[in-house]
């Protein structure tokens, strides 16, 4: 259990590193929407003999304490945030960072990964799509129609049933182990209702999203697209967009990882296949720095 002193507050972080000397490549987690770094573990268990992995809770989520009441809660401010702990952590400088965003931290991962391309061997960005006008103002409608300022005023209900099941199982294609849907519903109910609030509708703002769409394209490094085709949070059709936006206008490598029966938590629905998907484009990367 570590906290790093950053402007923003004490940000609680998990790092498997071996301390002095540990020259491993490091795999840097960002979380989904209102989620603390808890859900990551079980691929962390499975690549923490080859890699040195850092996951950590966001502000607003989890067990991270928040500086002050007055924290902007925006891409850049989360991503000032990682940069502070990437700091912390000596993580800058020398390449050796493959990025993974999911959902909503693929906004956040995508900053950063634009912000230190002298740092980065890789990203991987799952279930966070872009999208075109026509399929992101139908976007826009649906979660707005969601009534994101109700949803967190009575998101203490979610810890009952059925609330609780309904919650989860609209995320998933697959079932998931009963520990880490307590997880998603503990963190949900007790994130800050300012910062969940806040990051509900940046993540549908079409200018962020337009901003997204654009710096998603130009990473700088090798990128793997990854989704679950029965997602039904955020529409699956976006992460195959980018991909093919990506092969248009980049000449770094881009790859697809699609996996058909999962939903929005691959990384729990088909840990052995997500895993695998990680490592492959892990190795592919890191063979092309020679």
């Amino acid at each position: 259990m570590s906290f790093a002193d950053t402007t923003r507050g004490k940000i609680y972080y998990e790092d498997t590193g071996w301390g002095v000397g540990d020259d491993r490549e490091v795999v840097l987690f960002f979380n989904g929407w209102s989620i603390s770094a808890r859900y990551w573990m079980p691929v962390i268990d499975r690549l923490s003999s080859q890699y040195r992995c850092v996951s950590f809770d966001q502000s607003g989520t989890g067990r991270t304490v928040c500086s002050h009441s007055c924290l902007c809660f925006s891409v850049e401010g989360f991503a000032d945030e990682a940069s502070e702990l990437l700091v912390r952590l000596g993580l800058l400088g020398s390449r050796k960072l493959h990025i993974v965003g999911h959902s909503m931290g693929g906004m956040i991962a995508t900053e950063i990964c634009n912000r230190h391309p002298e740092s980065l061997v890789s990203a991987t960005i799952v279930n966070c799509g872009i999208f075109d006008d026509e399929l992101l103002k139908s976007f826009h409608h649906v979660l707005v129609g969601g009534m994101i300022d109700v949803a967190m005023l009575f998101k203490w209900v979610f810890i009952f049933e059925p609330f609780k099941s309904l919650f989860i199982d609209r995320t998933i294609g697959r079932p998931i182990e009963q520990k880490y849907r307590t997880v998603f519903v503990e963190d949900f109910v007790t994130s800050d209702s300012r910062a969940a609030t806040a990051v509900g509708k940046f993540a549908i703002d079409p200018q962020i999203i337009g901003r997204y769409t654009s710096e998603a394209v130009k990473i700088g490094a090798p990128l793997l697209c990854v989704v679950g085709m029965a997602d039904r949070t955020i529409p699956p059709e976006g992460m195959q967009t980018l991909y093919n936006r990506r092969i248009e206008q980049s000449a770094f490598l881009t790859r697809l990882a699609r996996f058909d029966n999962a939903g929005h938590l691959p990384m729990l629905e088909v840990l052995p296949e997500f895993e695998l998907a990680l490592r492959s484009h892990f190795c592919a990367a890191s063979r092309l720095l020679g």
